[in-house]
């Protein structure tokens, strides 16, 4: 599982597994914000298993699913909004992870390579 560093408050990524959430805990990661909506690819694990198994491991879980296209100031306000309520480092993720980079950056959180 791969991530890129937004600030420190914040890195993104690809879709998770329940089964990555103690991989997520050992690095440190204390909340998982999800920006895919539910159902966008069948094999995709629903967001309840994700915050099921994050919580089971002492994470705080949110759902902020944007669907793919254009994203619009409303999506990026409660993205930023979810990034406010949770505790940092959060780990962010989508369908690659693009999305989540795009939300971040329109939140004023560039991503630095």
């Amino acid at each position: 599982m791969q991530s890129k560093i937004i600030d420190d408050r914040l890195s993104v990524g690809a879709q998770i597994r329940p089964s990555d959430i103690e991989k997520l805990l050992a690095r440190g990661f204390r909340s998982i914000l999800c920006a895919r909506p539910d159902g966008e690819q069948p094999d995709q694990p629903p967001f309840k298993e994700i915050e099921a198994a994050a919580r089971s491991a002492g994470l705080q879980a949110l759902h902020a699913p944007v669907d793919p296209g254009p994203i619009d100031r409303g999506q990026a306000s409660r993205f930023a909004a979810a990034l406010r309520e949770l505790p940092p480092p959060v780990f962010a993720y989508s369908a690659s992870g693009g999305r989540s980079v795009m939300l971040a950056s329109m939140n004023g959180r560039p991503w630095r390579a």
